[in-house]
């Protein structure tokens, strides 16, 4: 991947290839609701939510930062820290986010892509403090080598509990040719239930054809998409072949990308010409509701310890553990998001490192205190 807002990722996906963004559907079954689905929407048509230049002053879309060996600061939540990734994470006080240069009261994304260790960093509801920590509703953190679900019914940074980044719309791969995964779409009304890879749910109306988290929509094969222009027939092409996942309430078929000046606005304006009613549902798989989420045990750490415990300033220590159950790891401060069962630390005072270890039902943790002497 290249560096910097936007950047160019040069084939890279994240993700395993089996993951459920990057499954091709244009072959999957339709659900058998799919009409009343669909007709619920209503006569909505497409939109892009994204573009280039600006719109009363702020960028069209969500932006993303690739980074590489970027410092990692502290992330304090306000909203959902209980449903948060802690920090640290390298997001810079310069990372530009969602609605910049005057983000207002919007959602305020900021998406940062490790491209050393592949890992994705999201926080919604963001604000940079001044002294290079950031204040947020919610955060997030992704192994783009191997997808970490949220926990059942936790939130994310969007409503269905999925990452933002891999579901954009992004100009380097349109100007490609080609779209290899679902696109990120909102709708207005959703249902208080979700099916995979979504984990949770943001209910606003009680119709059992409201959409839950998570549906999947595919551009019918037959429509006939020849004289769209060529920014807008590669995202088509990609609506048909991978479809786009319902991912947060929003505005009716509002697809979501990333800016970038390259875009032609005039060639994207003309998806406004796809009604809701071009799309069918793909065969969804279990449906959860309150009745049936699954339910089951945090991961049990069973040991969390140190070579050393009592050192001088910024000598090494290897921190090393072991846990039942657990799908992903995080060592606060310092480390952020860890594979593997050990990790070293330099502290340069006392300091008490805290091991996050998260599965798909909840999270455990366990403490451990270095002493510099």
């Amino acid at each position: 991947m290249d560096l910097g807002t936007g950047a160019n990722l040069n084939g890279f996906l994240p993700f395993a290839t089996n993951d459920p963004w990057r499954q091709n559907i244009a072959n999957a079954p339709v659900d058998g609701n799919s009409g009343n689905l669909i007709n619920f929407i209503g006569g909505s048509n497409l939109y892009a939510n994204f573009g280039s230049g600006t719109y009363a002053g702020n960028i069209i879309g969500i932006p993303y930062t690739v980074v590489s060996g970027s410092p990692f600061v502290n992330i304090t939540y306000n909203a959902y820290g209980d449903e948060s990734d802690p920090g640290p994470m390298p997001i810079a006080t310069s990372t530009i986010m969602e609605g910049y240069p005057n983000p207002g009261d919007g959602d305020r994304h900021a998406l940062v892509l490790d491209r050393d260790n592949c890992w994705l960093y999201e926080i919604g509801g963001a604000t940079p403090q001044g002294d290079g920590t950031w204040q947020a509703a919610a955060g997030a953190v992704w192994d783009m080598l191997n997808f970490n679900a949220r926990p059942f019914r936790w939130t994310s940074t969007d409503a269905a509990g999925l990452p933002v980044f891999p579901g954009l719309v992004r100009y380097d791969e349109v100007a490609a040719g080609h779209i290899d995964h679902a696109i990120r779409v909102t709708l207005n009304r959703s249902r208080q239930a979700f099916v995979a890879p979504a984990s949770h749910w943001a209910p606003n109306s009680s119709d059992p054809n409201a959409a839950p988290m998570g549906m999947r929509m595919r551009l019918k094969a037959g429509y006939d998409i020849s004289a769209f222009p060529p920014q807008a027939k590669v995202i088509l092409t990609a609506l048909k072949n991978y479809g786009m996942i319902m991912a947060d309430n929003g505005s009716n078929m509002f697809l979501i990308g990333a800016p970038d000046d390259r875009w032609d606005n005039n060639d994207l304006t003309s998806l406004k010409g796809v009604p809701a009613s071009a799309f069918e549902v793909v065969q969804m798989g279990t449906v959860y509701t309150p009745s049936n989420v699954p339910t089951g045990s945090a991961p049990n750490i069973t040991a969390f310890t140190a070579d050393k415990t009592s050192v001088s300033a910024g000598t090494a220590v290897t921190l090393s553990w072991a846990a039942d159950n657990a799908t992903y790891y995080i060592v606060s401060p310092e480390i952020g998001p860890v594979r593997g069962n050990s990790v070293t630390v330099h502290p340069t005072t006392t300091t008490t490192y805290t091991l996050y270890a998260t599965n798909q039902f909840d999270r455990s943790s366990k403490t451990i205190t270095i002493n510099v002497q």
